[in-house]
C-alpha cells in the first residue's frame, strides 16, 4: 500500500495564554492520500484553521512532524518553506485577501512574479487560469469592482496559477450566499478532479463536506471520521453543521 502523500505525526500545538499554555491539540496524527478530497469539520475554536495553517507551512507545530511525500516540511528553513508553499500549495481563504488597487489579472499574476517569472509569461498564464474559472472577461477589473463570488473565483485562479499539487481551503464559501456558495463548491470539485489535486477543505457546511471523499471531525483535540460520503445536496436540512 502506498504511503499517504501528506503525513502529520504527533502534532501538538500550544499557545501561551497569560501564565498558562492553551493546548489546541496534542499528539494528533493525520494521513491524506494522494488525490483525495478531505473535509475537516468541527465546532468553532476546535483548531481546524490552525491545523490547516500547519499543513500549509504557515505556522509551525509545537511538536511533531509533517511530511509531503518523503519531504519533511517542518524541518525547512523559513525561506525554504516560503518557496515550498509557492510551488506546491494553492490556498483559498474565506477572506479573499486580494489587493484592491490591482486588477483581477494582476492579483492572479502575483505568485508567478514572486517566483521570478517574466511579466509577459505571468500575464499569459494568469489569463488562462481566469478563463478556467469563467472570469477572463473581468481580467482588467479591479478587485473592488467584482462581486463576492467573482472575487472568490479570482482567489481560485490565483491558487491554480502556480500549478500546485495540493489545494488547501479554509471556509471557501463562508462569506457567500447559498447560490454562490453552491457554484464555488462545484467549481472546487471540478478543479480538484481536473488538476488531480490532493485537497483539504475546512468547512462548517456538512452538506458540502459529505460530498468529499472523506470527512474528519476535529473535536477535543482529536480527529474522528464524521461519516461516509453522501451525495445529498448542501440544501438538505439534515446536514447543516452548527
Amino acid at each position: 500500500m502506498p504511503e499517504p502523500y501528506i503525513r502529520a505525526r504527533g502534532i501538538t500545538k500550544t499557545y501561551r495564554s497569560g501564565s498558562s499554555d492553551l493546548v489546541v491539540f496534542e499528539d494528533l496524527n493525520l494521513d491524506v492520500e494522494r488525490g483525495e478530497m478531505l473535509a475537516l469539520v468541527g465546532e468553532s475554536g476546535s483548531g481546524k484553521s490552525t491545523l490547516l495553517h500547519l499543513l500549509g507551512g504557515l505556522d509551525s507545530p509545537s511538536k511533531g512532524t509533517i511530511h509531503y511525500g518523503s519531504r519533511e516540511v517542518t524541518g525547512l528553513t523559513p525561506s525554504e518553506q516560503s518557496d515550498f508553499r509557492n510551488r506546491e500549495i494553492g490556498f483559498v481563504w474565506q477572506i479573499h485577501y486580494l489587493l484592491p488597487e490591482f486588477t483581477a489579472q494582476e492579483n492572479v499574476m502575483m505568485p508567478l512574479l514572486i517566483r521570478g517569472w517574466t511579466h509577459a509569461l505571468a500575464a499569459a498564464e494568469s489569463l488562462e487560469r481566469l478563463q478556467e474559472v469563467g472570469l477572463r472577461a473581468r481580467a482588467s477589473h479591479r478587485a473592488g469592482e467584482l462581486s463576492g463570488g467573482e472575487q472568490q473565483r479570482v482567489v481560485l485562479a490565483r491558487a491554480l496559477v502556480g500549478k500546485p499539487s495540493v489545494l488547501l481551503a479554509d471556509e471557501p464559501t463562508g462569506n457567500l450566499d447559498f447560490r454562490t456558495s453552491e457554484m464555488i463548491f462545484h467549481l472546487l470539485e471540478d478543479l480538484h478532479r481536473t488538476h488531480r489535486f490532493t485537497s483539504v477543505f475546512v468547512t462548517h457546511n456538512l452538506g458540502f463536506a459529505r460530498r468529499c471523499d472523506r470527512v474528519l471531525n476535529l473535536e477535543k483535540g482529536g480527529l474522528a471520521p464524521e461519516g461516509p460520503r453522501n451525495s445529498k445536496p448542501a440544501t438538505d436540512p439534515e446536514y447543516p453543521l452548527k
